[in-house]
């Protein structure tokens, strides 16, 4: 088996999580957390559509993360994002970190909202 280190070379990827925090750049971060090229920012949770909106430059494709389970996103922030042009995909916070990571480490335009576990 060949292994290769992952290098991530634009944004900061998600290296744990647990109860109210993430770790990221090896510091913990409580709360929701928004995770893009822009750097790390707390993020208002679901009624926050403006943090999330001022990345329509920099990703395609927003990974949100509804805590331990899946949950649906309120209908209004959803059509504003598509609206906008960018991609919505809703997941578990954990799927949605892991899933963030590999498609960070591929060099892909994503970013992150996340809710805590």
């Amino acid at each position: 088996m060949r292994l290769n280190e992952v290098v991530y070379t634009d944004a900061l990827p998600i290296e744990g999580y647990g109860p109210g925090f993430f770790r990221i750049d090896s510091k913990p971060v409580h709360g929701p957390v928004c995770v893009s090229l822009r750097g790390v920012e707390p993020w208002g949770g679901f009624e926050d559509s403006e943090t999330l909106m001022q990345l329509i430059r920099d990703v395609d494709v927003i990974f949100v993360g509804t805590g331990s389970e899946i949950a649906h996103l309120p209908t209004g922030l959803r059509d504003q994002l598509e609206a906008a042009g960018l991609g919505v995909e809703v997941m578990n916070s954990p799927s949605a970190c892991r899933t963030y990571n590999v498609l960070l480490s591929e060099g892909r335009r994503v970013a992150l909202a996340v809710m805590p576990v």
